[in-house]
């Protein structure tokens, strides 16, 4: 069950003090000291597929715009990725950044994953290449880096590298670093989020836009006790304390305000206080805790809660409010009901007529 105390939502945000946009200007790596240091990690496998993690290090000069290369031995294909665009002719593999994760900086690490396809042997690739500069642990300072690319948003209508297609609900799934990559989370999520996306075609007569990958992969950069705990009084209230963690670092890591013109963003973290976190939503933002990621991935009840308990949070995201008492609608406790609750007249003219009103076709 959440609680809608979308003020505190509101005030997280406006803590993190994060503007949209901005443009990101390229510069041209000419005799600069480069090197680099990868790690590929087999987070999960079964049989005939599997799924990576991998991290790029830059030990050289900032880069703005890169593409790591490997080729596999044992005949692997990638068959999905998040955080990089990837490609494959034959056993090479090249992985390009996507706009918000353009910029590495001395010392800092740029972090995507994928899921594979493999038979017979699925050995770990031992040789990378960052912008043509094989990456050795150490820096070789007469290397010279291939030029990068401009990382300046386009004014596209149809999106920017700083993200996907605009006037879209944006879905993230944030994995901590001691959460195993699971395929039922992001295939859960995504399942929960198109079945939203059709109770709203059947009561508006529109709908919202989901991007063609629908959810949005996240390495988190810390562990579920530290989401647990940060930031949280440990005799104080701790609902909000891991979906308000998770708001924050998706904010900044991908240029995100709250709300956001470009996008209304659904954010799931598979972190929780057991009995305490919670989640909500506010104008712009659905945020939600572990719970309801294992719910989303069939391992937490029926999933008519879970179809019912988006449909509310989007109603949220849509600037409606609770109903005052159970009155059939998604935003009372009716949605516990799921699929017999239906939006009121009032509630519909709302959304349609809200901020984000304008994303329904």
């Amino acid at each position: 069950m959440h609680r809608h105390q979308v003020r505190r939502l509101v005030a997280v945000a406006a803590a993190a003090g994060l503007a949209a946009g901005g443009a990101v200007v390229a510069t041209t790596a000419s005799a600069a000291a480069a090197g680099c240091r990868v790690s590929y990690t087999v987070s999960s496998q079964w049989q005939g597929g599997f799924g990576a993690g991998v991290a790029v290090t830059n030990l050289g000069d900032p880069v703005n715009g890169w593409t790591l290369t490997w080729a596999f031995a044992n005949g692997q294909t990638v068959t999905q990725a998040w955080n990089a665009t990837v490609t494959q002719s034959g056993a090479t593999v090249s992985a390009t950044n996507v706009g918000y994760n353009a910029a590495i900086g001395t010392g800092a690490t740029a972090s995507f994953g994928f899921n594979g396809a493999w038979t017979g042997t699925n050995a770990v690739p031992t040789a990378f290449r960052l912008n043509n500069v094989a990456c050795t642990g150490a820096v070789d300072p007469t290397a010279t880096a291939s030029p990068t690319r401009s990382a300046t948003p386009s004014p596209s209508a149809t999106g920017t590298p700083a993200g996907p297609a605009l006037r879209t609900v944006r879905v993230f799934w944030l994995k901590p670093t001691d959460v195993a990559f699971d395929q039922r989370y992001p295939d859960g999520i995504a399942a929960v989020m198109r079945e939203a996306q059709r109770y709203y075609k059947q009561e508006l007569g529109k709908t919202f836009t989901l991007n063609a990958t629908v959810v949005e992969v996240v390495n988190g950069e810390h562990d579920r006790n530290w989401y647990i705990n940060t930031n949280c009084d440990p005799n104080g209230d701790r609902y909000w304390c891991v979906v308000g963690n998770m708001h924050q670092e998706l904010m900044r890591r991908f240029g995100i305000s709250n709300p956001d013109s470009r996008w209304l963003c659904v954010g799931e973290i598979s972190a929780e206080d057991a009995g305490n976190s919670g989640g909500g939503a506010s104008p712009g933002w659905v945020t939600l805790s572990g719970h309801d990621a294992d719910g989303a991935a069939g391992i937490n009840g029926p999933m008519n809660r879970w179809y019912g308990g988006m449909v509310h949070e989007l109603g949220h995201g849509f600037g409606l409010p609770d109903s005052t008492s159970t009155d059939g609608t998604p935003m009372s406790a009716s949605f516990y009901s799921y699929p017999n609750t239906h939006f009121s007249q009032a509630q519909k003219t709302g959304i349609l007529n809200g901020r984000y009103g304008s994303f329904l076709s």
